[in-house]
């Protein structure tokens, strides 16, 4: 087995340099693809927490449902908040309530 003696000399360190060290923010390109990547994961489990910080099933579908109204309501065809607390027993000021602590947890607009 041959080892290779030019990087394992003692005394060579090619990590060390005589030029100041760069702050990495600075240092190279970001890759688009990978922060697009990191932030969309990073939005993604903001979301799945939210939706799963309650006590039951039904309570996180609910979360679930105001989530989607709140981003993409044509994707529950449209319900209100009467429509949707009908569907969950629960009054709609409560769903309302909701998709204020969801806007507010996510930073998003009313």
């Amino acid at each position: 087995m041959k080892t290779n003696t030019k990087h394992n000399k003692p005394g060579s360190n090619k990590t060390a340099s005589a030029t100041p060290e760069v702050d990495a923010f600075f240092a190279g390109p970001v890759d688009p693809r990978a922060e697009g990547r990191a932030l969309g994961l990073e939005v993604i489990t903001h979301l799945l927490l939210w939706m799963s910080d309650a006590p039951t099933l039904e309570s996180r579908g609910l979360r679930a449902t105001v989530a989607l109204y709140c981003i993409r309501p044509d994707l529950i065809g449209g319900l209100t908040f009467e429509q949707i607390g009908e569907l969950a027993g629960c009054t709609p000021q409560s769903v309302h309530k909701l998709a204020n602590d969801f806007r507010e947890n996510t930073g998003m607009q009313s």
